[in-house]
């Protein structure tokens, strides 16, 4: 792949301010205190923000799909036909989210095709932006559902059946909010990929980095676990006569953190959900219920992890005399990206005189789903602090610009 600047009679340009204002804009949509977003995906501020983005791609001139789980595309032509250069992410967020997690991925690639409209320039290859349905999994299980069924990953009749933590399904939501889009899924192909996306980690700020170049995306295991034991007197119940379901959840989350930290190599161990019941003071817990996520970004390691777990929850509850069910939730091998993109984003981030390093990607992304179809590449910005799904999330004004530079460069090396 050359990496020769693109011959045009206008350079494209980002229009920072344009782009800040629409992510300002759409951060009123579901805006709570602290100055956060919570759109979970399909409600009604989703449908909202959906509306608003899909409003923003006519006005530039992109003809905008729908698929059958609520994907949408937009695509800008080129000289010639075939398979575009695709920008995506995704708007929805967690319940405590911020403004930038996936929607700097979206509004970035729109306005990549402002800067290109802006210029009057017109790509041989395709341009295409995208945003992906419940990419965060925060509703609905599993993350990253909307691209995994349009790559052909996730089924698309199992992921409409899905029942989320409301009890209602992903298929009843879709109509609901009017996204039920009859485009096939599974069959789109791209060029390639990139996604431009806030780190979510602490690596760029703490070491002084403009541009994180993403090597690859950390494996991924989540699992839901259910003890049954049996409630009971806090005082009048000996210890060694217990079967308590409480004790249970918190040895299985402390050994979760204990066997990451003696693992290292990138081993990951997150207890999110835990809860008791009956959750009375003086009453010895009969049931637990709790979510283990487990990440490394090699897959024998997150292999080796998730065996060593299971072992010893089997010991322990045998011990304790607690039954155990266990439900997978996700689960997504590593992915390594595409050297020549990888390279690309390093070099085009150089050529505008940032400072890059490679990096791994410790959450998930949509760019995963497309890595085994198509060249495909993320480019990080800073997180302050490395804090993410949290309203206290935040990238500079001028991160966020060279970000989207470093995104149309690459554009503009993969599609003239």
């Amino acid at each position: 792949m050359s990496l020769s600047e693109p011959t045009m009679a206008a350079a494209p340009r980002i229009d920072g301010d344009r782009l800040l204002a629409r992510l300002d804009a759409l951060a009123q949509i579901g805006a709570i205190e602290g100055n956060g977003v919570c759109r979970l995906a399909l409600s009604d501020e989703d449908r909202q923000a959906r509306d608003q983005v899909v409003s923003w791609m006519r006005d530039l001139g992109l003809a905008v799909t729908i698929d059958g789980i609520g994907n949408v595309l937009g695509v800008r032509g080129g000289e010639a036909d075939g398979l575009p250069v695709t920008i995506g992410s995704h708007i929805d967020t967690v319940a405590t989210g911020g403004r930038f997690d996936g929607n700097l991925g979206v509004l970035a690639g729109l306005e990549v095709v402002a800067a290109l409209n802006d210029a009057a320039v017109t790509t041989r290859k395709p341009v295409a932006v995208a945003f992906f349905t419940n990419e965060e999994g925060a509703r609905f299980a599993p993350d990253m559902m909307g691209s995994g069924v349009h790559q052909g990953a996730l089924d698309l009749k199992q992921m409409l059946a899905t029942t989320g933590i409301d009890g209602t399904t992903v298929a009843d939501e879709l109509a609901r909010i009017g996204y039920a889009g009859a485009a096939p899924v599974g069959t789109f192909r791209a060029d390639s990929f990139i996604e431009l996306h806030v780190e979510q980690g602490p690596l760029l700020e703490h070491e002084g980095y403009d541009i994180g170049a993403v090597t690859g995306v950390q494996g991924i295991s989540w699992h839901e676990y259910r003890l049954q034991g049996c409630s009971n007197h806090a005082g009048t119940t000996p210890m060694h006569l217990r079967q308590d379901a409480g004790y249970l959840a918190a040895a299985i989350t402390t050994e979760a953190r204990r066997l990451a930290l003696e693992m290292g190599e990138g081993q990951v161990a997150t207890v999110g959900v835990t809860s008791l019941v009956p959750n009375l003071v003086n009453v010895i817990a009969k049931e637990a219920l709790l979510t283990v996520d487990l990440r490394n970004i090699d897959e024998q390691r997150l292999q080796r992890a998730e065996q060593r777990l299971t072992d010893y929850i089997g010991q322990m509850a045998a011990a304790e005399g607690v039954r155990v069910s266990r439900r997978c939730l996700a689960r997504f091998q590593p992915v390594v990206f595409d050297p020549g993109m990888v390279d690309l984003v390093e070099d085009t981030a150089r050529s505008l005189g940032l400072k890059v390093r490679r990096i791994a990607s410790g959450a998930g992304h949509d760019a995963q789903m497309f890595a085994p179809n198509c060249p495909t590449a993320m480019i990080f910005v800073p997180s302050r602090g490395g804090i993410s799904h949290n309203v206290a999330e935040f990238t500079s004004a001028e991160q966020i610009n060279a970000g989207a530079d470093v995104l149309l460069q690459a554009v503009l090396r993969r599609a003239t």
